[in-house]
C-alpha cells in the first residue's frame, strides 16, 4: 500500500505574486510611466505622479497608525517604510511650499486613497493587501525608477527622496522577511482571496493614476 503525499500548501507571498503578475506588468507599462523613464515625460509629469504619491501614502501612513496595535498589521509595519515626509519634502524642493494649492489631485487618486482609508478602518487584511502591494513594490521596481528619474532630472537626493530607503540596507533581504510574515498569518482560504483580489484592486488603482496621469499631461500640453 501506498501512502500519498500530503497536498503541498502553496506559501501565500508565492501565490499573491503569481495571481499579481500579470496586473504588474500592466502597471509597470503605462505609457505614462515609459514615456516619463525615457526621456518623452517632463519634470511637469513627474511632479504630478508625486503629488498623487502623497495623497496615496498619506492614506496608507494614517492608516498604519490607526492599525499600529492590530495583531495582523503590526508584523508589516516598519519605520524605515515611511514614505509621507520625503514626499512632502520632494514636493517643497519641486514646487514650494504651497505645492498642495499648484498641483491637483486626481479624481482616481482620491478614489484610490479612499479605499485605503475604508480597509484600514474596516478591514485590516485589506490594508495589508495595499501595504504588501506599494511598499515591495518601492523596494523593487522603486529603486530602478529613483535612479533612473536622478539621472534624467539631475537630482542628487533632494526630489527623489521618496525613492531612496537609507534605513534599509540589504532590500532583497527586507523583502523575504516580509514575506515570511504573509506567510505566517493565518487567514483562511476564503480570506487568502479576499486579500488577493484587493492586491490586483491595488494594482488596478496604480495603472489607472497612470492612465489618468497620462491624460492630464495631455490636457496640460493643449
Amino acid at each position: 500500500m501506498t501512502i500519498a503525499d500530503p497536498p503541498t500548501t502553496v506559501p501565500f507571498s508565492r501565490l499573491v505574486r503569481e495571481r499579481s503578475r500579470a496586473s504588474h506588468g500592466t502597471s509597470e507599462g503605462t505609457t505614462f510611466m515609459n514615456d516619463l523613464l525615457s526621456g518623452a515625460g517632463s519634470r511637469d509629469d513627474y511632479i504630478a505622479l508625486v503629488r498623487q504619491h502623497h495623497a496615496i501614502y498619506a492614506a496608507l501612513e494614517t492608516g498604519a497608525d490607526r492599525l499600529r496595535d492590530n495583531p495582523t498589521v503590526a508584523p508589516f509595519l516598519s519605520p524605515a517604510l515611511t514614505r509621507l515626509p520625503a514626499l512632502s519634502a520632494d514636493l517643497t524642493f519641486l514646487v514650494g511650499d504651497n505645492w498642495s494649492e499648484r498641483v491637483p489631485l486626481l479624481p482616481v487618486t482620491e478614489r484610490y486613497a479612499a479605499r485605503i482609508r475604508e480597509v484600514a478602518a474596516s478591514w485590516p487584511a485589506g490594508y495589508v493587501a495595499h501595504h504588501y502591494t506599494r511598499y515591495l513594490g518601492d523596494l523593487s521596481g522603486g529603486l530602478h525608477i529613483g535612479r533612473v528619474l536622478a539621472r534624467r532630472f539631475g537630482f542628487d537626493t533632494n526630489g527623489i527622496g521618496f525613492y531612496l530607503f537609507d534605513q534599509i540596507a540589504d532590500p532583497a533581504a527586507f523583502k523575504d522577511t516580509y514575506r515570511a510574515q504573509l506567510d505566517a498569518v493565518a487567514w483562511d482560504d476564503p480570506e487568502r482571496e479576499r486579500v488577493v483580489d484587493e492586491v490586483l484592486a491595488a494594482y488596478r488603482f496604480n495603472t489607472e493614476v497612470f492612465v489618468a496621469l497620462d491624460q492630464a499631461r495631455g490636457t496640460r500640453a493643449a
